[in-house]
């Protein structure tokens, strides 16, 4: 029997909803030499929803090939914070309906992961929410080709987590990854689910 979606554990595990966190990314000392100051960082906010299945699942999204940057990468739904949103919330949340056609009636935020910072000049403040079952999707083709959910569990096993090294910029660094159905999620996404992999396991 698959083990039933535990809400209080996972909201136990975020930054509050009411309390953003500051700072630089938790990644920084890994990227230091890359990544610009702090300060000229542009805000990002992504979607980490978790579908309530009878065994949750992980809401993805496999962006075109044809984007100039991250094309044809796994991602979550999300993008740089607009000044007309009001806070990283509202920015995942518009970002998921201009990306996939997710109703924002179907998801309830729960909390923050840590920041992240990227080597394209983002500090990504990622959502984690919960999404009822019942949406349709309506994936806009300019930016996603494709849709779809993988196993929460996946990501939480640690065994599932490969590492892999590579030379840049003169130094040899590490790069995240998991497989499935075909899909290689990697960089950002897989370390995202690494940080939210590592703040659940500190609660019991």
């Amino acid at each position: 029997m698959a083990e039933p979606l535990d809400i209080d554990r996972i909201r136990a595990a975020l930054h509050d909803l009411a309390e953003p966190p500051a700072g630089p990314g938790w990644n920084r000392a890994q990227l230091a030499d890359v990544l610009p100051d702090t300060t000229r960082l542009s805000p990002a906010a992504v979607l980490v929803g978790i579908v309530e299945r009878a065994s949750p699942t992980i809401l993805l999204t496999q962006r075109t090939e044809s984007l100039a940057t991250h094309g044809g990468q796994v991602s979550f739904p999300g993008g740089r914070i607009d000044p007309e949103d009001v806070d990283a919330i509202a920015a995942a949340l518009r970002e998921a309906d201009e990306e996939i056609g997710l109703d924002a009636r179907f998801v309830e935020p729960l909390g923050y992961l840590d920041p992240f910072e990227t080597i394209s000049a983002y500090r990504v403040l990622p959502v984690v929410a919960t999404v009822r079952p019942g949406f349709v999707l309506n994936p806009n083709p300019d930016e996603v080709a494709e849709a779809f959910e993988a196993p929460l569990s996946l990501f939480l096993d640690r065994s599932a987590h490969r590492i892999q090294h590579i030379e840049y910029r003169g130094m040899r660094r590490e790069i995240h990854e998991f497989e499935f159905a075909g899909h290689r999620i990697w960089g950002a996404t897989a370390a995202m689910l690494i940080n939210l992999r590592d703040r659940l396991e500190r609660v019991r």
